[in-house]
């Protein structure tokens, strides 16, 4: 499973708070779709399939 941060957020060009903003939205669809996982204060990671379905594009696979 590829995951996003905050901070790879941050690289694509969104601000610092927006994409805390997209964690914690994404954070929240992972625990309604049953992974309670993601209620852990301390994960700052969320699948990139989470991030796609919240922002409505696809962000590439690249790994640099």
């Amino acid at each position: 499973m590829i995951t996003v941060t905050k901070k790879d957020l941050i690289e694509l060009g969104y601000g610092t708070s927006f994409s805390a903003d997209i964690i914690r939205k994404a954070k929240k669809l992972m625990i309604e779709k049953g992974h309670t996982y993601y209620q852990s204060r301390k994960l700052d990671r969320v699948p990139k399939e989470a991030v796609e379905e919240l922002l409505g594009i696809t962000l590439s696979d690249t790994n640099d």
